[in-house]
């Protein structure tokens, strides 16, 4: 049986991940299009711990080529969303 995956859930993941690596950050006003690294101030290792995170907690395969998708809120969500084969939003 596969896990059910939706939009929603996958954006509760992201900032799940994005508070446990950025525990001083207030998300709740995390602007969705806008760069992570910048709103949360969080380096290029961070960011990797980021990416790492998601992919222990979804399955998902990220390559390192595809890092820059997952800039923001939205575009990381999208693209989780697209790995995970979610349909609608």
């Amino acid at each position: 049986m596969m896990a059910t995956h939706t939009a929603a859930a996958i954006r509760q993941t992201v900032m799940r991940v994005l508070g446990d690596i950025a525990p001083e950050a207030d998300l709740s006003t995390l602007k969705p299009d806008v760069s992570l690294r910048d709103q949360l101030d969080i380096d290029s290792m961070d960011f990797l711990n980021v990416i790492i995170a998601l992919h222990q907690a979804l399955g998902v395969e990220i390559p390192e080529s595809d890092y820059a998708q997952l800039a923001t809120l939205d575009g990381a969500v999208a693209y989780l969303g697209q790995r995970l084969g979610v349909t609608s939003t």
